[in-house]
């Protein structure tokens, strides 16, 4: 990427997803990568699935277990859903 000189003017540009910036006035050619375009960048996990539902999940099991601090019957439900998970991971 090029680095922007301090007191000059820019024209930016985009070309699909990539954000461009050239001096005003100078030929396009001169134009150089400042940036990329997030807005319509999905990301997703290793298993597939929209990063946004991934974080989602992982604060919903976090405040289950903020409140399984608190509650007993919910922490026993996850210590025995934690016990069948390791169950079922275990190579017999």
């Amino acid at each position: 990427m090029g680095s922007l000189k301090p007191g000059a003017k820019y024209i930016y540009e985009r070309v699909g997803d990539v954000v461009y910036a050239r001096e005003a006035g100078a030929h396009p050619s001169t134009r150089f990568e400042v940036g990329y375009d997030y807005q319509d960048y999905d990301p997703r996990t290793s298993d597939g699935r929209p990063l946004h539902d991934h974080i989602q999940d992982s604060k919903l099991w976090g405040q289950i277990r903020q409140e399984a601090k608190t509650n007993v019957t919910l922490q026993k439900a996850l210590d025995r859903a934690i016990m069948i998970y390791k169950l079922s991971k275990d190579k017999v």
